[in-house]
């Protein structure tokens, strides 16, 4: 059983821009029922988000509902994201998510990968 990292607050939350992109978007599409956000094993620091449409809930997810939109997240991704809040930013031509995780002790140059402060959150061959 791997331990949890210690955890200020659980919740996944978004800022007023990031919940009225994924409304927009979600609308749109007129698919998902939310955002789904993970983590996998990937890039040059150890993870990656994941983002995408929610098209149902599964079993074991955690569903955080902030300023009317559901984000949804699997057991395992919660112990890297924990205490996250999401912003959507538009940087001249990129637009985009911007991550604010508490967990996150350092990023790859590029800015795409990460790795979390403590190795508590970590299972074997999770890398």
């Amino acid at each position: 059983m791997t331990t949890l990292p210690e955890m200020t607050t659980p919740e996944i939350t978004l800022t007023d821009r990031a919940a009225r992109h994924v409304r927009d978007y979600l609308a749109r599409h007129d698919s998902g029922i939310g955002l789904r956000v993970a983590v996998k094993p990937a890039g040059c620091s150890g993870y990656q988000y994941v983002v995408e449409p929610a098209e149902r809930i599964g079993e074991g997810d955690h569903v955080f509902e902030t300023r009317g939109v559901k984000v949804i997240t699997d057991d395992r991704s919660l112990r890297y994201l924990a205490g996250t809040e999401l912003d959507y930013v538009r940087e001249g031509l990129k637009a985009g998510f911007r991550f604010h995780n508490p967990n996150v002790q350092e990023t790859c140059g590029c800015g795409e990968s990460f790795n979390v402060s403590t190795p508590a959150a970590q299972e074997p061959g999770d890398r």
